[in-house]
């Protein structure tokens, strides 16, 4: 009998070791190996660096920006294991005591709702298994956090899993978070700061300040005592962290600076070295992109198209809510530092209105928005931009009502309650790129308002028809005909007759006829006429060939619809083409990529400066001098604000449709783009002058600070030899006398007038302008 039971006693024990056997092998069938962990290490994908060599972007397969732990401060890895897995430097991957826990919750719950994971099971999860919530993927993640911790340092633990975990908004790793969440480095964030990412690990989207500024403080306080209990931090550490104004980063709009910079590089590299080198290949690529350039050129662009898109109306509220107003004002207000900055754009919600003013909450704080942060709003509009109503007196109540959902900018912070204006974000696009003179570097590319929501870059790839801002381009291929600045042509009725088209009437913008009309003076004032006239003479396919000797590539309209910018360029085209005038003729290929490294340390691409000469001096210069008639006295004049020598062209299309401004110094060249991306009108007299130029000289007045010296007076363009003065008679362009009008004018030389202007001439002259300002357009 007892020889009976022993052995079914072996036979259930056999049968239990194999069956325990069998499950252990199917339990750890896919669970990476013991190499896998130790080599694992994220992807060397391609890093990016500006001109001053601060790195500004990656290419990777993982998301995220990779940093050591040496970087990752101190407080910011307590407050981590103090909130996470306070036994995480003792522990062999598992906390039992934990697990006991947990599992006696998911018992009486009936499902896996705790979890207990230490970090080292956390990372194992999020780097090598799926995030489902099943007892096999539980098991295999204990059986992997053994794995790990034998293979990998504590310290090499927490590098990786600092650099994996999730904080919420899009944002993968420390380095990230503190960016998105502080605007700055990971290595630069406080305690304050630290605690409050620490604490979003958890739950990013519960724990946001962004989404609830309350639930987050009350976090915060969590991982505070955390670290207190842990003795990583005293109780006066404790309360000075936990009082500290936390000032976020403006969530949609503090990300993006580079982004379309890098997306002009990533361009760039896989057309050169395919997608498999740049995001496994290990590469440092060293950029021409000045950051403050770029940041001015972002923040020029951004207000620009916000006080356009005000000018053309309100387009409501983003959305609406159902609130317990009573219930909003009670769980506002316990965070008394106000936790943003004057300038942050935020979103709120109504709580009431009057006419004279509306009570909003944002980040848990509840504000004001007085009637005048509103005053812009003259009419409200669909998304169509078709005008629904208008207001000559407007009452706060006439747009908003309680639970509306709209954007607010922080105007001020220093009272009881904060001061909002109201805000919108704009439909229309624009870019801006920046190209600096002498070499030919692209020091700022800007594709559009907004990266997140649009990634089409608009500076490099956006073809639009240049409208007046290709006409330099005509006067300079005047100049090397035998015109000059002086010559005049008439501004009179035209008609070109077309069986198959119909008739084409080319009118000025002012709907007027000018008369007889120098070339100087018909660029600065951007007449279509003279400029009709002027390319019919030159011929089109001269013009055409000029304009591909300046880098334009095309294609172009073979007609004289081309005098007014019927053709379709790129911001960068046409903003190098002019780079070219400001060069003395010589064109400077568009250059932003200096040169790169590959991932054993070779240098395989190195780009210099190098020009072409594709103009005569001579012919660049008078170009220059027209231009900056422009801005003086023509069109462009919203540039001259910049206090310094500048040419510049405006630029706008039919029906308002396309706004330009391309203008320059000796130093820096810039051009400017406004437009929808469907191609409909911007709206009544938003021309380049008024639509672009304002954005231009926004831009510059902090751009030109990083390429001109300091404290030197502003350099005027050189004049080159084969360049002579004259004084002649503006009214007849021909040379002055003592009873005419004087001014000086620049020639080439041998194409100084003969002919003195004679009071018959005069006379003529005045007669035909009479006679031609009193003729209606047809």
């Amino acid at each position: 009998m007892k020889t009976l039971i022993t052995k079914v006693i072996i036979i259930l024990l056999v049968s239990l070791i194999g069956t325990a056997t069998g499950g252990y092998l199917a339990l750890i069938k896919g669970v990476p190996d013991i190499e896998d962990i130790r080599d694992y290490m994220p992807v060397k994908g391609t890093e990016v660096y500006a001109d001053d060599d601060v790195l500004i972007g990656e290419f990777r397969v993982e998301k995220g920006v990779y940093v050591p732990i040496t970087r990752i401060p101190e407080h910011l890895i307590r407050a981590v294991v103090a909130v996470e897995d306070s036994k995480f430097w003792l522990h062999s991957g598992l906390d039992y005591l934990a697990i006991l826990r947990a599992l006696s919750k998911d018992i009486l719950a009936r499902r896996i709702k705790e979890g207990a994971s230490t970090i080292t099971q956390q990372l194992a999860k999020v780097v090598f298994l799926s995030p489902e919530r099943t007892i096999i993927r539980k098991l295999k993640e204990m059986v992997l956090a053994f794995r790990i911790e034998k293979n990998l340092t504590k310290e090499e633990i927490l590098e990786l899993y600092l650099n994996k975990i999730y904080f919420g908004h899009g944002a993968y790793g420390v380095e990230m978070a503190a960016r998105r969440y502080f605007g700055k480095s990971v290595s630069e964030i406080d305690l304050a700061e630290a605690a409050l990412l620490a604490g979003l690990i958890k739950a990013p989207n519960k724990y946001s300040p962004y989404n609830s500024l309350e639930r987050a403080k009350r976090r915060q306080k969590i991982v505070l005592n955390r670290m207190k209990e842990e003795g990583y931090i005293s109780e006066q550490q404790l309360e000075e962290a936990y009082r500290e104004p936390l000032y976020l980063s403006s969530l949609r709009h503090g990300e993006d600076e580079y982004s379309y910079f890098l997306e002009y590089i990533r361009k760039y590299l896989e057309d050169r070295y395919g997608q498999e080198m740049i995001y496994k290949g290990g590469l440092k690529v060293y950029t021409t992109l000045n950051r403050n350039i770029q940041k001015a050129a972002v923040k020029a662009l951004k207000e620009g198209l916000r006080r356009l898109d005000k000018r053309q109306g309100f387009r409501g509220p983003i959305g609406h809510k159902e609130i317990d107003v009573e219930k909003e004002m009670r769980s506002a207000g316990r965070f008394k530092k106000v936790l943003m900055r004057p300038g942050d754009l935020l979103t709120a919600t109504v709580l009431r209105v009057s006419a004279s003013r509306a009570i909003v909450k944002t980040r848990g704080v509840i504000g004001r928005l007085p009637l005048s942060g509103a005053r812009w709003v003259k009419r409200l509009i669909d998304k169509e931009g078709r005008v629904i109503r208008r207001f000559t007196n407007l009452r706060l109540t006439d747009i908003l009502r309680p639970g509306d959902v709209i954007y607010v900018r922080v105007k001020d912070t220093k009272g009881k309650m904060p001061i909002f204006t109201l805000e919108q974000e704009p439909l229309v696009q624009g870019a801006v790129v920046a190209i600096e003179v002498p070499t030919g570097y692209i020091r700022a590319i800007v594709g559009g308002y907004d990266f997140k929501k649009s990634e089409f870059n608009r500076a490099i790839f956006a073809r639009r028809q240049a409208g007046s801002a290709f006409k330099p381009v005509i006067y300079a291929t005047a100049m090397d005909n035998g015109f000059t600045p002086a010559s005049i042509i008439v501004d009179e009725p035209l008609v070109y007759e077309s069986d198959e088209f119909g008739d084409w009437v080319p009118e000025n913008y002012d709907k007027r006829f000018h008369g007889p009309t120098r070339l100087r003076e018909a660029l600065a004032y951007s007449r279509n006429i003279v400029t009709v006239k002027l390319l019919q003479e030159i011929g089109v396919e001269k013009v055409i060939r000029f304009a591909r000797a300046l880098g334009i590539k095309g294609p172009f309209p073979h007609n004289l619809t081309l005098a007014l910018g019927s053709l379709s360029v790129s911001p960068l085209e046409i903003t190098s083409a002019f780079c070219v005038f400001a060069r003395g003729g010589v064109r400077m290929e568009p250059m932003a990529v200096k040169y790169i490294i590959d991932s054993n340390g070779n240098i395989i691409e190195n780009n210099k400066p190098r020009g072409k000469r594709v103009i005569s001096p001579q012919t660049a210069f008078l170009a220059t001098s027209m231009l900056e008639d422009v801005v003086n006295h023509g069109t462009g004049w919203r540039a001259k604000a910049l206090g310094r020598p500048v040419a510049g062209k405006t630029g706008t299309t039919n029906e308002y449709r396309d706004a330009w401004f391309i203008g320059y110094t000796p130093e820096l060249a810039a051009g400017v783009w406004v437009g929808f991306d469907e191609m409909r009108s911007l709206g009544e007299e938003e021309t380049g002058s008024k639509a672009a130029a304002p954005i231009w000289v926004s831009f510059m007045k902090e751009a030109i600070k990083e390429v001109a010296p300091f404290g030197e007076e502003p350099r005027p363009f050189p004049v080159p030899d084969g360049i002579v003065t004259a004084v002649i008679d503006p009214l007849t362009g021909l040379l002055a006398t003592e009873n005419s009008g004087k001014m000086v004018e620049f020639f080439k030389e041998g194409t100084v007038p003969e002919e003195y202007s004679t009071e018959f001439e005069r006379q003529k002259v005045r007669r035909l302008k009479a006679e031609l300002s009193r003729i209606k357009p047809l």
